[in-house]
């Protein structure tokens, strides 16, 4: 059994829908500040595709417990596409994922809908430093599929910015035990404006440390290793180049495997 539901500021039932493994939910209204959509569902742990907003699509998450998704406004949603959560007509979608969809191999890094706090569904990204706190610098901008990276700030140039602080650590959790073999970089590229990061090492969670060695562009970044089985990564020792701007960033991290 799967469920959306939709409330206000007050914790009011504005819509809901059930279903036993697929549910949709049309809302007629303009949202307003304090809304909340519930996803709930009696298979969990378990896989999910997610659509909270028609404007972002679906993606395949790792569901741990009940979401509680705060709609954002203002400043909580400058890192989305002005689309999204917008007008009077959403489609929000949920369905239990196929045992051929989680095993397929993928991006196991991306999600649409991560968020400060989630600690519901996965992956999650966080970090221990984030520039000034806004959105447009968060962690959870580096795992939105998101790649353009060519400026920075608004969407779609959201990024983990690390406010000047050489000691800055992102740790991307899956929130169970994947398989994976390659990871891809796409640093921000809005040169001269950003530096670039030399260097970069991945921590595994099976305890291997990796240094990456990484090239000034805006392309993507691929290496490939024997396939690992963890269950987090943490990016750190963050080695930036001689080059005089202070602002290097991340634009997107992608992790390939299954499970």
């Amino acid at each position: 059994m799967v469920c959306i539901k939709l409330t206000d500021k007050s914790g009011n039932t504005l819509a809901v829908a059930r279903g036993e493994r697929e549910v949709n939910l049309i809302s007629a209204r303009e949202y307003q500040e304090g809304d909340t959509v519930y996803v709930e569902s009696s298979e969990k742990p378990g896989y999910l595709w997610l659509q909270l907003d028609d404007a972002l699509g679906k993606s395949l998450v790792y569901l741990t417990g009940d979401i509680a998704y705060p709609v954002p406004f203002g400043d909580r949603r400058i890192h989305l596409s002005p689309k999204a959560f917008s007008g009077s007509q959403h489609l929000l979608n949920v369905r239990v994922a196929e045992d051929f969809e989680v095993n397929a191999y993928r991006n196991l890094a991306f999600s649409r809908y991560d968020f400060h706090g989630n600690q519901a569904f996965f992956p999650h990204a966080s970090a221990n430093v984030e520039t000034r706190g806004e959105m447009v610098f968060a962690a959870c901008n580096a795992i939105d599929g998101v790649t353009a990276n060519e400026s920075h700030g608004r969407w779609p140039y959201g990024s983990w910015g690390i406010n000047r602080n050489p000691d800055a650590e992102m740790k991307l959790d899956f929130g169970r035990t994947v398989e994976a073999d390659r990871i891809r970089i796409y640093l921000r590229a809005d040169f001269p404006h950003d530096n670039w990061w030399k260097k970069m090492s991945v921590a595994f969670s099976d305890g291997e440390v990796k240094e990456l060695s990484l090239e000034k562009t805006g392309n993507a970044q691929e290496f490939v290793f024997e396939k690992k089985r963890i269950q987090w990564l943490v990016i750190s020792h963050l080695i930036q180049s001689e080059e005089a701007s202070p602002f290097p960033a991340l634009s997107q991290i992608e992790v390939y495997g299954a499970g």
